[in-house]
């Protein structure tokens, strides 16, 4: 039996006030624009990416380098280190804002994912630590 291997990445609304509303009744009142939704999947590998955060689509492709600019294996070797940043992270909610670090990302070192994923992934982690000002390794993020 083949193992499904997802990786699924959700952001939602990050705010910057608190609520007293809960995760699920905050869901049920949102509808997110179609726009905001990045999804990418491949029958071959058995991945699908998800990227719910409002604001990334456009940001990707106004700022973002364009396709090509970076090589395949320079975004997997920066995603695999924000990848493993970004777990720490998930598992410290006392430490790191549980709410901007939700889930895991399943990322595997030595797995081609292909071009287009570790684009879209490496892009989502530049505008993720420029939007909220965070660092997922010692490089600084950059356009």
């Amino acid at each position: 039996m083949k193992s499904l291997f997802k990786i699924c990445l959700l952001i939602l609304f990050v705010n910057s006030c608190t609520s007293s509303q809960t995760v699920a009744e905050t869901n049920q009142d949102t509808t997110i624009p179609e726009e905001d939704i990045v999804r990418l999947e491949s029958d071959a590998l058995e991945y699908e990416i998800i990227i719910i955060e409002p604001g990334f689509n456009a940001w990707l492709s106004t700022m973002a380098q364009p396709k090509g600019y970076y090589s395949q294996s320079y975004m997997e070797s920066r995603n695999n280190v924000m990848v493993q940043e970004w777990n720490t992270r998930v598992l410290q909610p006392g430490k790191y804002d549980p709410d901007m670090y939700q889930l895991q990302i399943d990322y595997r070192p030595g797995i081609n994912y292909g071009y287009d994923l570790n684009y879209k992934l490496y892009n989502y982690f530049i505008y993720f630590q420029l939007t909220y000002k965070q660092r997922l390794s010692s490089m600084v993020p950059r356009i």
